[in-house]
């Protein structure tokens, strides 16, 4: 059986059941980065040291598995957060590029769309499953 990078069937009757979700730029969302974390390189006005503090926030939530640590974990989770924001920053002030600066409020447009299409391809997904339930 054939499988995709993340082992899930490409071809045969489960490839069927398994569809990945429409992507407007690039592979399929299981390939892609977390939703939740938006690119703020190249943003006009330049990003803010809240966003790179609530990047960082995103991603040790991401990376630990939890929203809240316990009272034992507080103080690791806090030090990772600071330590990667302060990385982000540093990234970001020192990336170089030749590209115009990205308008916020168009790329704000752009991931609602893509939110968008995501959502219907969901409930589309979600009503081929049924209607193939109901004929069985």
């Amino acid at each position: 059986m054939t499988t995709d990078p993340t082992g899930i069937p490409a071809k045969g009757p489960d490839a069927v059941r398994i569809r990945p979700l429409p992507s407007v730029h690039g592979p399929a969302y299981r390939a892609g980065m977390c939703r939740n974390i938006v690119p703020l390189n190249n943003l006009e006005p330049a990003a803010t040291d809240d966003e790179c503090h609530d990047a960082a926030l995103q991603f040790v939530r991401k990376i630990s598995g939890t929203t809240a640590p316990s009272r034992a974990n507080r103080a690791v989770f806090d030090r990772a957060v600071d330590e990667i924001a302060q990385a982000t920053r540093t990234l970001l002030d020192e990336l170089v590029t030749t590209a115009p600066p990205k308008n916020r409020d168009d790329e704000a447009a752009k991931r609602r769309a893509r939110s968008a299409e995501r959502y219907e391809a969901i409930r589309v997904y979600q009503q081929e499953k049924k209607a193939a339930a109901a004929r069985s």
